[in-house]
């Protein structure tokens, strides 16, 4: 399947990088998926059915097909045109709330052991958060 996706890649010239960031996937799990390291999951299909509609998974699951479903997609999309529909007229929300409330205080857990804490269950000593972007933040 790594070659079928390199194909692929290299069909639309886009780069390994273009390609993860469009489907929503660390560039690195791309890497690996095209040197046969890692088997792609679901987030991998997932994001190629939503950006890549025409590309046909049979072939590039099993090399059974075509690439494209009903041909090679055109790389123009025409737009339609915007001379026969009416203006459009928004109405005036100046007097309604913003798109989001205001935030909300929520009340500060007691600093008190929690039960469970009590009973010998160890306690927390680091939280760490990992984000999209490959950073982290460490939590004590």
């Amino acid at each position: 399947m790594n070659k079928r996706l390199q194909q692929f890649l290299q069909a639309e010239n886009i780069s390994q990088s273009q390609f993860a960031d469009t489907v929503g996937i660390t560039r690195a799990g791309v890497s690996h998926i095209l040197s046969g390291r890692n088997k792609p999951g679901y987030d991998f299909f997932y994001g190629i059915c939503r950006h890549y509609p025409s590309l046909n998974l049979e072939w590039l699951i099993s090399g059974k097909g075509k690439m494209y479903r009903g041909g090679r997609p055109s790389p123009e999309i025409s737009a339609p045109a915007a001379v026969d529909q009416p203006p459009v007229t928004l109405p005036d929300n100046s007097g309604t709330l913003g798109l989001f409330p205001e935030k909300e205080t929520l009340p500060c857990a007691s600093a008190a052991p929690s039960e469970r804490a009590e009973r010998g269950r160890p306690r927390v000593s680091k939280v760490i958060v990992f984000f999209e972007d490959g950073s982290y933040e460490e939590l004590m």
